[in-house]
């Protein structure tokens, strides 16, 4: 699960080390008022990045201005946890260009879901998603799942996807995920990807294994 989510609550740090494994505490940290807006213009250019044929005459300008926007970032490198990348869930995917734009619409011990759609920059064959996206979607939200329930910080033991219909892109979709049982360190959980019709185009169970203390 994510780091920041364990700050989002109220914990003391010595609580959250005391159920945090060997994993660092980060301190959320908040986006900007434009922080929203240039993670949007980055998956933008995700999607055109896989959906265009660039012209051999403007190619080279293309290459330049990505090297040039490169260069630009580069001296604000910061270490994990100090961006604001996915520390933000306000925002598509938390502000963070690794997890799909889905925003979350329900967090509770109960059930955690979520709503968004697979963008261009995740289409497989065929105008359906790419299969390895689902996992991470659902992976994702399995963290989430784990400390909404109120459970230590887990890693993932496993987890099966069972793709029952094609994925469609641009579509919103609705995935929604619960712990079923625990047993000692082990939080076994269910989730499903819906259409906004109710129907399962893919499901999941998975096994998250609680950290010893220190443990990576």
């Amino acid at each position: 699960m994510s780091e920041q989510q364990l700050q989002s609550d109220g914990r003391s740090d010595a609580d959250v080390h005391e159920h945090h494994g060997g994993f660092p505490v980060f301190r959320p940290v908040p986006a900007g008022p434009d922080f929203g807006r240039f993670v949007e213009a980055l998956r933008r250019l995700q999607d055109l990045a896989v959906s265009t044929h660039i012209p051999d005459d403007i190619i080279d300008d293309a290459i330049e201005r990505a090297e040039a926007l490169g260069d630009l970032l580069e001296p604000y490198r910061v270490p994990e946890g100090r961006s604001p990348a996915g520390f933000n869930p306000q925002l598509p995917g938390r502000g963070s260009l690794l997890m799909l734009p889905w925003m979350l619409e329900k967090v509770d011990a109960e059930s955690v879901r979520s709503r968004g759609v697979f963008r261009l920059y995740h289409r497989g064959g065929n105008g359906a998603a790419h299969g390895g996206t689902l996992p991470l979607l659902f992976d994702d939200l399995l963290g989430m799942i784990v400390h909404a329930s109120g459970h230590p910080v887990a890693r993932t033991g496993y987890l099966h996807v069972n793709y029952r219909k094609i994925t469609p892109l641009e579509t919103e979709l609705v995935v929604e995920g619960r712990v079923d049982r625990v047993e000692g360190r082990k939080i076994f959980c269910t989730a499903e990807l819906r259409d906004l019709d109710g129907v399962v185009l893919a499901d999941c169970e998975a096994l998250m294994v609680q950290l010893l203390p220190g443990q990576p």
